[in-house]
């Protein structure tokens, strides 16, 4: 018997329960508090940017076309990781549009993945354009590269390996060209993870970055140390200073 659109909405409501929690830990608690941090950082203006949340089976994700720091709970979406169906869709709201993306990280082992519009991450994947065009350098072939910078510390060696980068590892970050629609970018980024399977973030030139961890507290971290160094990069070259050494 095929299901009414009666009974799809009381199984939406029934899974209301998948979002409520006392627990300012909960998935569908801790993506507002992050969204509410990160546009006051900059990161998310104008409802840009996103960040979902892995807790065993589902898949929590901020909506799309909402302010981030009005976000509520009532706002997130859920998914099944397994089947990649929607177990709770607000009415009225849109998905992300970064699911897919999300998805991709969610797929190499993450616990949770953010999408930042920083100004900063946007400004470096300017510059390693414009030093690819005056060094006569394949675009495709370029990475942001930094070295010799205390934060670079806040980031990890690479999936499956033990520690931290240290003050002498060169941090290199991939970036991959944008498209007009966000989905878009999927096939590109999946195609960076599996190239630069050590990293972390993947730059989105024009756009943004995108970053994961293994967890929601390393993946903050991440955003954080990799905004730091993105902004000091900035800051950095105007003084005439270089990233790396070689």
């Amino acid at each position: 018997m095929a299901t009414s659109d009666t009974e799809k909405q009381g199984s939406v409501q029934a899974n209301d329960q998948l979002i409520i929690s006392d627990d300012p830990h909960h998935p569908a608690n801790h993506i507002c508090t992050l969204c509410r941090n990160f546009y006051n950082l900059g990161w998310v203006t104008g409802t840009g940017g996103g960040t979902s949340i892995r807790k065993g089976p589902h898949i929590f994700i901020a909506p799309s076309g909402v302010q981030k720091e009005l976000m509520q709970p009532e706002n997130i979406f859920v998914l099944d990781y397994a089947t990649r169906s929607y177990l709770r869709k607000p009415p009225l709201l849109k998905p992300s549009a970064c699911t897919p993306l999300f998805m991709a990280a969610f797929d190499r082992g993450a616990g949770c993945c953010i999408h930042t519009h920083s100004q900063w991450a946007v400004l470096v994947t300017l510059l390693v354009e414009r030093d690819a065009a005056t060094n006569g350098e394949r675009l495709e072939d370029k990475c942001f590269e930094i070295e010799k910078i205390e934060q670079i510390k806040g980031i990890p060696q690479g999936r499956g390996k033990q520690g931290m980068l240290g003050f002498f590892n060169k941090l290199r970050v991939p970036i991959i060209e944008n498209t007009a629609h966000e989905e878009d970018l999927t096939s590109s980024l999946e195609v960076a993870m599996d190239r630069h399977p050590d990293t972390y973030a993947v730059l989105v030139r024009r756009h943004g970055v995108y970053i994961w961890g293994d967890d929601v507290q390393k993946a903050k971290t991440q955003a954080e140390s990799l905004d730091y160094l993105f902004r000091l990069a900035v800051e950095m070259r105007t003084l005439g200073l270089p990233w790396t050494t070689s």
